[in-house]
């Protein structure tokens, strides 16, 4: 028989019969967290959704879609008997349901009083001691490290010092976008990059802060650069207003492959890898 196990999640501690084996896990990025430890959950919300936004690393085939993070299929899930529920905020009203298919494990981030990417940290390490993954989940950080002094580097051979302003956003419409706060993982990934923000913002529920285009218009010698998938991608290049920007005159605005910016630990490091990326094919079209 399996060994009982004590396990923490946002709410204290918790005993489980032993090391789960069929995890259904609600919200992307737990689904996130999962995955980069190595274990695939038997079902998860909106799989094809996550693998747009999401991307990296992908669920994989097998895996039960049970319905949205908001509204997940709880009839289905009961038929999959999971030995444990993963949960986030976004399923806090559904507790009492599910706890009553299975024992339930949740975690809370992207509250304004969050330090958003250091509650993804400690919460990968807090499911990684579920399912018995802590070396996996040490030698991923520790890798992380390194990899944040390696591109910090490589964008100092490419700047020099000190390296340039730069503000990487997420469009939601062709005249507002969305600009991440100082709690936000990504500007997380941009400290340990070593870069700072042109216009930094106040700590806010879910990192961001939705702005007109036209506070944009004194970024003058920065970069800037939005996140993939952006369907209105032609249209804002042709816009009369775009092209008066003073950074996209001076060819300082790139495109920055899809990353997920409400994610787990490894999301920080997705986002720092594609935020240097897209600054290094800026500097090499000069």
């Amino acid at each position: 028989m399996a060994a009982p196990i004590t396990v923490h999640d946002s709410r204290g501690e918790h005993q489980l019969d032993g090391v789960p084996q069929r995890a259904v896990v609600l919200n992307w990025d737990l689904v996130e967290q999962v995955l980069e430890l190595g274990v695939t959950p038997i079902a998860a919300p909106n799989i094809e959704g996550y693998n747009t936004w999401v991307v990296q690393p992908s669920v994989p085939k097998g895996v039960e879609d049970i319905g949205t993070r908001a509204e997940p299929n709880l009839e289905k899930i009961a038929e999959l008997k999971p030995d444990v529920i993963i949960t986030a905020v976004t399923q806090k009203d559904l507790l009492p349901q599910l706890e009553r298919i299975a024992p339930v494990l949740y975690y809370q981030n992207f509250e304004q009083s969050d330090q958003q990417a250091e509650e993804a940290i400690k919460q990968f390490k807090q499911l990684a001691q579920v399912f018995d993954k802590e070396e996996v989940a040490k030698k991923k950080l520790d890798n992380m490290t390194q990899r944040f002094a390696q591109m910090h580097q490589q964008l100092v051979d490419a700047f020099g010092q000190p390296l340039p302003k730069v503000l990487p956003l997420r469009f939601a419409n062709e005249t507002s976008a969305f600009l991440f706060t100082e709690n936000s993982t990504t500007m997380y990934a941009m400290s340990q990059l070593g870069l700072e923000s042109p216009l930094p913002l106040p700590a806010a529920k879910w990192g961001i802060s939705q702005q007109r285009i036209t506070e944009l218009q004194n970024i003058k010698d920065g970069y800037v650069m939005y996140i993939l998938p952006f369907a209105q991608e032609k249209k804002l290049n042709s816009s009369i207003l775009w092209k008066a920007m003073p950074f996209v005159r001076n060819g300082h605005v790139n495109a920055m492959s899809a990353v997920w910016s409400y994610g787990g630990a490894m999301s920080i490091l997705y986002n720092g890898e594609a935020i240097t990326q897209s600054l290094l094919e800026m500097k090499a079209d000069k």
